[in-house]
């Protein structure tokens, strides 16, 4: 087992990760930009090394500081979180060179399986059923060629990466010059390669993915699956663990076709395999993330594992400890990603300090968080606060938890998303699972002007708070500190219409 293991990341994953080293009695490292000195995952490492200033290409993406605070710190191993240099080939070949271990998959997977293209290319050979379209990157006159052979609507994606960028949807022939050139732009900022293809543009299809884990020795298992279908921009938003229209024979048949792709890449430790599911529930490969997910904690709840352990534990050598039949999912688990982010303004990012935090609790509730009150949000990097997740023996009583807990969580001197949680928890159609990748969209344009304002929630909290203080100095307080009570069953209940007139005045 390892000694001591180098976080080449920051925020709420690099905490997770030093605790599951805590928890092994691995000595844990952590790195840091100038913005990130007195952040949450440094005050929690065993040591902590300055690496740059907060440009991420100087600081977290600059491989060769990284090496050498491990070669200096004595660290024989990396773990890279999410995001940043995780499913970098170049960085998981140079750890290699340089004696320390990559705690995830190989270069040579990397390679096959982090260009969407070369995916595609490498499950076409093995057979495996994947969204018609292009298998490499394509020039103008070629993305019009398929484009007219599979038909439009069409979407245009970059080569080289996720999460919405470089990606464009194209309805007929005449939009397809400028949506090209917008993606390849795009892509190019972003990924350092404009390379693009095309997909068959598929009619609100959900979003379900399959997680995959591989040792060093020939096994690979597949873990249920998660329901990614809530996004916003092509990025998630709500995951949730299982997927509410997955049977046991469609889990069988995903969970086999994504062991064959990881197979096929030659695949090991943890890893994603992305679907697209149409309406009549079939199922198409969409591209493979090579890392571990940020909604991995819905995963653990219902399988009862760490997948951050197991990480670790197969990059040391040693065997998965279960087989394919032992894995068994129980209960329902919902994650939400609480961001510095503004609704009320296009979601823009809200930096700054965090004057006031109070996080929820309780049974069922779990929060990975990367930061504290008193700490300034930067805007250098993701504005991803936590993740709050909650889990119970159903989907429904999962929800009703997790609207218990959004209704605990306050956070004060920045702006969040909270109130657009509490809004799609309650609303029918996400209740009745009748969701796709097009449906916060939908609910965003419908119902834009029936949203909380994030500002009148910090005023209705700020009174909240005033109220609950006056507990125990008279009977009028304390009538206020139970009617207080009250309200986070019921929200429109007396003392909230009290607090809000107060409030607003």
């Amino acid at each position: 087992m390892f000694k001591k293991i180098l976080i080449a990341n920051r925020g709420e994953i690099a905490v997770r990760i030093i605790r599951a080293c805590r928890e092994l009695g691995i000595a844990s490292v952590a790195v840091y930009s100038d913005v990130d000195r007195n952040a949450l995952h440094v005050r929690k490492a065993d040591e902590a090394y300055a690496i740059g200033p907060a440009a991420a290409r100087e600081s977290y993406l600059n491989l060769e500081k990284i090496l050498a605070v491990a070669k200096k710190s004595g660290a024989d191993a990396v773990h890279p979180g999410y995001g940043f240099l995780s499913e970098n080939a170049a960085f998981a070949e140079a750890c290699d060179k340089a004696g320390v271990k990559f705690i995830g998959p190989t270069a040579a997977a990397m390679n096959i399986m982090g260009s969407k293209t070369s995916a595609r290319r490498a499950m076409e050979a093995a057979g495996v059923p994947f969204v018609p379209g292009s298998s490499k990157g394509l020039t103008l006159d070629e993305a019009a060629s398929v484009s007219e052979k599979v038909g439009y609507p069409v979407m245009l994606k970059a080569a080289a990466g996720g999460g919405g960028k470089g990606m464009r949807l194209v309805a007929s022939a005449a939009e397809l010059k400028s949506a090209y050139e917008g993606a390849s732009s795009e892509a190019a900022r972003a990924f350092n390669s404009g390379e693009v293809y095309i997909e068959k543009y598929i009619d609100r299809p959900r979003h379900i993915e399959v997680q995959v884990f591989g040792d060093e020795h020939g096994n690979v298992v597949y873990l249920g699956e998660r329901e990614c279908s809530v996004q916003r921009r092509h990025q998630k938003v709500i995951e949730e663990a299982p997927s509410p229209i997955v049977d046991a024979e469609m889990r069988s048949k995903m969970g086999a076709t994504a062991v064959q792709v990881a197979k096929a890449a030659g695949y090991t430790n943890a890893g994603t395999v992305e679907f697209l599911v149409d309406a009549q529930k079939n199922f198409y490969f969409l591209e493979m993330n090579t890392r571990l997910q940020v909604e991995h904690p819905v995963t653990e709840l219902v399988t009862g594992l760490d997948l951050v352990h197991l990480q670790i534990q197969v990059a040391a050598g040693k065997k998965l400890p279960f087989k394919q039949e032992d894995v068994v999912l129980r209960g329902h688990a919902i994650e939400c990603r609480i961001y510095a982010e503004d609704p009320d303004n296009n979601f823009f990012p809200s930096p700054g300090k965090i004057t006031r935090l109070m996080t929820p609790s309780g049974p069922g509730i779990r929060e990975d968080s990367g930061v504290y009150e008193g700490w300034n949000v930067p805007l250098d990097y993701d504005p991803m606060l936590s993740k709050l997740i909650a889990y119970a023996p159903t989907r429904e009583m999962a929800i009703g938890r997790m609207l218990r807990a959004l209704d605990e969580y306050f956070v004060a001197g920045i702006k969040t998303n909270l109130a657009l949680f509490r809004k799609i928890l309650r609303d029918a159609d996400f209740c009745a699972a009748r969701i796709d990748t097009g449906y916060l969209e939908r609910l965003l344009s419908a119902r834009s002007k029936t949203l909380p304002s994030s500002a009148d929630d910090l005023k209705i909290a700020a009174v909240a708070a005033a109220i609950f203080a006056m507990n125990g100095s008279g009977t009028n307080g304390a009538a206020a500190a139970k009617n207080g009570t009250q309200s986070s069953a019921n929200e429109n209940g007396a003392w909230k219409k009290t607090a809000r007139q107060e409030a607003l005045r």
